[in-house]
């Protein structure tokens, strides 16, 4: 298993994109909790991450709503279906934690469904920004809350991604 890395200056700060075995594996925002450490990262190189890079570039100039890029997302089996569900929330749209765990068949599930939400290793590609708490408030964000506020705005149309708050 071979892991690189590289940085990519983003509106929302530098994102670290890490790749196993040339597929995207992790996509880290500065202090974001459970970023792994720095030396998991592997070697620097860019060249597995240009089709990432791209479709993080159209993303953010507002001209691609859903992503392809190959993933190779390791967890449990429920967390990768947690993360598969975030994958299903429509582009400027939210979700409750409540509303996963039902997609899921896990009705009362909302707790481990938010904890396998905060472990997404591969943040803005696999949405969990777009999971809120069950009365429309903005919950935690590994992230941080700023971000997570910023990223709804400009999904919403409401914000560029580079707006201050």
């Amino acid at each position: 298993m071979t892991r690189t890395h590289t940085v990519l200056d983003s509106p929302y700060g530098p994102l670290t994109l890490v790749a196993t075995d040339s597929v995207l594996s992790g996509l880290y925002m500065t202090q974001q909790r459970h970023r792994p450490a720095e030396e998991t990262f592997g070697t620097p190189d860019p060249r597995p991450f240009g089709e990432a890079i791209s479709q993080l570039d159209a993303y953010f100039a507002g001209e691609l709503k859903d992503f392809d890029v190959p993933l190779r997302l390791e967890g449990t089996p429920f967390q990768r279906s947690v993360w598969e569900q975030l994958c299903l929330i429509p582009y400027g749209e939210t979700r409750t934690y409540g509303d996963l765990a039902e997609a899921l068949g896990k009705r009362g599930a909302s707790r481990a469904v938010g904890l396998a939400n905060g472990k997404n290793p591969v943040g803005i590609i696999v949405p969990c920004h777009r999971v809120i708490g069950s009365t429309g408030s903005l919950t935690g964000y590994g992230g941080g809350l700023d971000r997570k506020q910023r990223l709804l705005a400009f999904e919403s149309g409401a914000a560029t991604p580079d707006a201050l708050f």
